[in-house]
C-alpha cells in the first residue's frame, strides 16, 4: 500500500493561513459523508447510462470520448481496485477486467475495439463492487493511515466516479441523437446593472493549496504561502454576448491576438466560433444536448479552448489569470487573512452558491449566485464554466504522488493548461477553491469558458492584505 509523504504545514507566523475545511467531527460524520457522496455520484452515473439504449451505449459518438458503457466499467474497475483490493484487502471481483479498463494502456479512440462488458453486465460488475464497497466502508477505520485519513480513500473514489460523470454528460454533449437529459433552466442574475465590470484583488501573500482538507488530491498539496501584486479581475466570467464582439471584429483572422501556435491550430482546424454554434442569418445558434437554440447573450461562454480564450483577452486589452490569482481571488479572506475552502466560507456548496452537480444542463446567466460570491467580489468562481488559466499543469513544491502517479505527475508540464472553479457537470465533491482541472490547449468539448485579469497600476492600490 503506498503512502503518503508528510506534507508542508503552512506557516501560523505568516497572516496567509489556511482555514479549516469542517472536517467530519468522528468516524460516524466521515462514513455518513462518504457513504451520501458514493449513493448520490452513482445516481448519476446510472441516469447518464440508463436513458440510451445498448447500441447508443457502445457506440464511439466521438473519438475524442470512449463509449458511455466503457466509463460505466472503468468506475466499477476503479472501486474493485481500490476499495475491494487496496482498501478491504479483499482479492476483488474481477481482476482479470483491469487491462481493459487501465485508461493508460487504451487511447479513447481505440476503446470500442476492446472486448468490453456489455451494458447489462457492467451495471451487474458495478452492483456487485459497491455492495462489498459499502461492506469495507462499514468495517474501515477512518484514520491512522493516508489511506483512511477522514475516509481520504473513499472519497478518492467518490471524485473519480463524479469525474467520470462529467465525462459522460460530454459524451451526451457530442452525441448526435435526440435529446434525453432534461433539466430546469437556472433563474436569472439578480442584480447584474450595479455588478462592477471587476474587482481589485489586493497585493500580499495568501495560503495556496491545503493541507487540511482530508479529500483533497495529491496536486492540491501541500499549502504553502503565494505573494502576489495586486490585480483586477472579472467579476464574472467571459459572456456570450462579449465573446460575439471578438468575434465580429475579426478575432479569429487577425494574428495579432494568436500566439504561434493558436494561430496555426485555428489555420489548421478552420475554428471560426465556439464548438457547437452556428450562424443562421444574423442569429447564432447552438446544439445543446440534442436541442438546437439561439445563443444565450448573458450566460458564460463555452467550450472554447485555451487558444481562443487566450485571443480574446489579448483582443480586449487584458490576459489570463494565472492558477495563484485565480485561486487568491477565489479563497482568500484579507480581513482574516485566510484561505477558505469555497469562496463563500467553509460550508459545503448549496444551489444558492453555485450550479453545480447537472441540476442544469447549462451555465447560469453571469451575475448569477451573489451568496456564493468571493470576498473579492468575484462571482461563479465555481460552478458553471471551467476557467482556463495561464498556467502549465505542475506539482507545487514539495509535490508527492499519492496514491499513484498516474492520477497528477504523469500529466506535469507545458503541454497541459490548468482549467479552474468547476462547471455545471461537476459533482460538488470534486469542486472547491484548491481543485485543480488541467487539459490540452486545444480541447474544446469540456465545459470550459474563461475571465480574464489585468495587472493594477501603482496608483490603483497599495493596500496590503
Amino acid at each position: 500500500m503506498t503512502t503518503r509523504t508528510p506534507a508542508s504545514p503552512a506557516t501560523d507566523a505568516s497572516p496567509a493561513t489556511e482555514q479549516h475545511p469542517g472536517r467530519p467531527a468522528g468516524p460516524r460524520h466521515v462514513k455518513e459523508r462518504a457513504l451520501a457522496a458514493l449513493e448520490a455520484a452513482r445516481r448519476r452515473t446510472l441516469a447518464l447510462t440508463d436513458c440510451l439504449d445498448e447500441d447508443e451505449l457502445t457506440a464511439q459518438h466521438s473519438p475524442l470520448m470512449s463509449p458511455l458503457v466503457w466509463d460505466l466499467a472503468h468506475i466499477a474497475n476503479q472501486e474493485d481496485i481500490w476499495l475491494l483490493r487496496e482498501a478491504g484487502g479483499r482479492p476483488g471481483l474481477r481482476p482479470e477486467l483491469d487491462h481493459l479498463y487501465d485508461a493508460f494502456r487504451h487511447p479513447r479512440a481505440d476503446r470500442p475495439q476492446l472486448p468490453l462488458l456489455s451494458p447489462e453486465a457492467a451495471r451487474r460488475y458495478a452492483a456487485a463492487v459497491r455492495e462489498q464497497a459499502l461492506d469495507v466502508l462499514a468495517a474501515a477505520p477512518v484514520d491512522g493511515s493516508p489511506l483512511f485519513d477522514g475516509g481520504f480513500v473513499f472519497g478518492m473514489s467518490v471524485q473519480h466516479e463524479q469525474q467520470h460523470d462529467e465525462t459522460m454528460l460530454a459524451t451526451h454533449q457530442l452525441r448526435k441523437g435526440p435529446a434525453v437529459l432534461h433539466a430546469p433552466a437556472p433563474g436569472p442574475a439578480p442584480d447584474t446593472t450595479t455588478l462592477p465590470r471587476e474587482v481589485l484583488v489586493t497585493e500580499g501573500p495568501f495560503t495556496m493549496g491545503t493541507d487540511t482538507d482530508p479529500w483533497a488530491l495529491d496536486n492540491e498539496r501541500p499549502a504553502r504561502t503565494v505573494h502576489l501584486p495586486a490585480f483586477w479581475l472579472d467579476t464574472t466570467p467571459v459572456t456570450n454576448a462579449a465573446y460575439q464582439e471578438f468575434i465580429d471584429d475579426g478575432g479569429y483572422t487577425d494574428p495579432r491576438w494568436w500566439t504561434p501556435a493558436g494561430r496555426e491550430h485555428v489555420e489548421r482546424t478552420g475554428i471560426s466560433a465556439p464548438l457547437f454554434w452556428r450562424r443562421e442569418g444574423g442569429t447564432w445558434l447552438r446544439r445543446r444536448f440534442g436541442r438546437t437554440e439561439a445563443v444565450p447573450p448573458d450566460e458564460p461562454v463555452m467550450h472554447v479552448c485555451w487558444y481562443e480564450a487566450d485571443a480574446y483577452a489579448r483582443w480586449a486589452g487584458r490576459r489570463l489569470p494565472t492558477e495563484a490569482e485565480w485561486e487568491k481571488a477565489a479563497r482568500h479572506d484579507p480581513a482574516t487573512g485566510r484561505s477558505r475552502p469555497y469562496p463563500w466560507g467553509t460550508d459545503g456548496p448549496t444551489p444558492a452558491h453555485a450550479n453545480l452537480g447537472q441540476r442544469h444542463l447549462q451555465p447560469s446567466p453571469a451575475g448569477s449566485h451573489p451568496a456564493g460570491a468571493a470576498p473579492c467580489g468575484a462571482r461563479q468562481l465555481l460552478g458553471d464554466v471551467w476557467e482556463w488559466t495561464s498556467s502549465d499543469f505542475t506539482g507545487y513544491p514539495g509535490f508527492a504522488a499519492f496514491p499513484y502517479r498516474e492520477y497528477s505527475e504523469v500529466f506535469f508540464g507545458p503541454d497541459h493548461k490548468v482549467l479552474r472553479g468547476g462547471s455545471f457537470g461537476t459533482g460538488p465533491a470534486a469542486c472547491r477553491s484548491t481543485f485543480r482541472n488541467w487539459d490540452y490547449p486545444i480541447r474544446r468539448q469540456i465545459f470550459a469558458g474563461f475571465r480574464t485579469a489585468r495587472d493594477a497600476g501603482p496608483s490603483e492600490t497599495r493596500t496590503t492584505a
